[in-house]
């Protein structure tokens, strides 16, 4: 008996529409260590009961649906568009059908300028659709392009991603992966195993420790299902549905009590003494949520969105409490990524800085630290939005000039009255610069201190880059708080003019 001869005798249309929902709609339980179906996830991401799907009958076949679920609803006050992928239907292969759906989905958020989230769960180009999937793909990661320019994209790995399956998270902005359930990789343990001998498990090759400690290809690991919606849906609450969109402001919050009482004493005055940069966030900025983005990879810099005065901004300070706070490949990549982004939605970006230098050494020069390096200068210098800088206590040679310095754009810039600025630590300048006099000295020791001492007072304190302009002035912890909101205050005049005429 074939699949229309099962249909009930129908006594109308009610009856038959009826029927096809009843079957469309069908919960298959999730295979494996998934939590949800792929409706479930659509549904669940957005605010409840305003999810909208999008073609909820189209078919690959007539044994399945097309793959994937689209559709849309509202969440941070903005509709967002949703392309969930449906495992149940040939392992949420991606063929002629459900490229289709993907991209309808792609140009509805482009048109309207509204966000889109893609929940992962697919294991890559369909075999059977041939060249048909392939050629939908491609299309696919057009959109991905194309999207780049207008509006936030977002990926959300919840299965094993595999072949096309991985590329076009890469294409996107932030990637979520959850632990032990979403996996990254072009090729699986099978095509490994075959092609290389290699034994592979699916987690060494493409699992969310490897991506977002090692790889930087994703950007947060979490737990369950539910905390990659909850991650994803603070994310949106900090940034605009579009390039040029209404800056999500909300009531100014007083930042942590305790905290801020302890900015004065925060920073040590040995350079060489660790803190948690965290802490001296916590006195700055709104008390409240924040996330951070890429918390175990480029450890020594934190990327991190939260608020000042109700305000979204994007924050990266240097982490002395990891490798001192020097920057390297991966530090790199991580700030530039974070800074070009901020410009392309209109965030303001704060710099704290407390950085020794660029990683030396062979191995960072093989990794490209060079380039990577490069790039950060050419995000801050790119960036249209507002950039405020602080130099919290020190910043040496040219890892001073990459995080955000006044020669690269920076709109304001502070230090601390305690801080250093120069091509390098006293320390160091003094070896090179009195190598002779320290060889010769009877107590070299005492004589390196003294020189490093006067070093430190006459060269490196901020007050000649002040005299200078280069620094535009010389401030105390607990002011930093009320200069950058008046900056932001000046400096944003013109975007706040902007998002009231979009609201009107």
């Amino acid at each position: 008996m074939t699949q229309l001869d099962a249909r009930p005798v129908s006594t109308g249309p009610r009856e038959v529409l009826a029927h096809r929902r009843r079957e469309r709609m069908a919960r298959i339980e999730p295979k494996g260590v998934r939590e949800f179906s792929a409706r479930e996830r659509a549904e669940m991401f957005v605010d409840a009961g305003s999810f909208v799907e999008i073609s909820p009958l189209r078919k690959a076949n007539e044994t399945g649906g097309s793959g994937v679920i689209i559709g849309w609803g509202m969440t941070s006050g903005h509709p967002v568009v949703v392309a969930s992928h449906d495992a149940s239907v040939a392992s949420g292969a991606i063929g002629k059908v459900f490229a289709e759906q993907v991209m309808r989905a792609q140009r509805l958020a482009i048109d309207k300028g509204f966000p889109i989230v893609y929940i992962n769960d697919s294991g890559g180009a369909n075999i059977n659709d041939g060249i048909h999937a392939l050629h939908g793909c491609g299309g696919i990661f057009h959109n991905n392009v194309m999207a780049q320019k207008k509006i936030p994209q977002l990926s959300l790995i919840l299965g094993p991603c595999a072949g096309a399956a991985a590329y076009s998270p890469a294409l996107t902005d932030w990637t979520i992966m959850v632990k032990g359930q979403g996996q990254m990789f072009l090729t699986g343990p099978e095509i490994v195993k075959a092609a290389t001998g290699e034994d592979a498990h699916p987690d060494d090759i493409g699992g969310s420790l490897l991506h977002t400690k090692e790889s930087g290809v994703a950007h947060l690991e979490v737990e369950t299902e539910s905390d990659a919606f909850a991650s994803a849906r603070l994310l949106l609450s900090f940034i605009p549905p579009r390039v040029d969109g209404p800056i999500k402001n909300i009531g100014p919050v007083a930042p942590d009590m305790d905290a801020e009482y302890e900015l004065p004493r925060l920073v040590p005055e040995r350079t060489s003494v660790v803190f948690d940069m965290n802490k001296l966030l916590d006195g700055v900025l709104d008390a409240g949520p924040r996330l951070e983005l890429c918390p175990t990879y480029g450890t020594s810099v934190l990327t991190l969105f939260g608020r000042l005065e109700g305000r979204p901004v994007g924050v990266v300070a240097s982490q002395p409490n990891s490798r001192g706070g020097i920057l390297d490949s991966k530090a790199s990549v991580k700030v530039a990524r974070f800074v070009e982004f901020c410009g392309r939605f209109g965030l303001p970006v704060l710099t704290f800085v407390d950085v020794p230098g660029f990683l030396p050494g062979t191995v960072e020069e093989k990794r490209g630290v060079i380039t990577h390096g490069a790039k950060v200068l050419k995000a801050y210098v790119e960036a249209p939005t507002p950039r405020l800088t602080v130099v919290v206590r020190k910043a040496y040679g040219g890892a001073y000039i990459a995080m955000g310095a006044s020669s690269l754009g920076a709109d304001v810039t502070w230090a601390w009255a305690g801080s250093e600025i120069a091509v390098m630590g006293p320390g160091g300048a003094v070896a090179l610069l009195h190598r002779r006099a320290l060889k010769v000295a009877e107590n070299p020791i005492e004589l390196r201190d003294s020189l490093a001492a006067d070093y430190r007072e006459q060269v490196a304190r901020p007050y000649l880059a002040a005299e200078a302009g280069i620094v535009d002035d010389v401030i105390l912890p607990e002011e930093t708080r009320s200069r950058m909101a008046d900056a932001l205050t000046l400096l944003s005049h013109e975007a706040d003019l902007f998002a009231f005429d979009a609201r009107v």
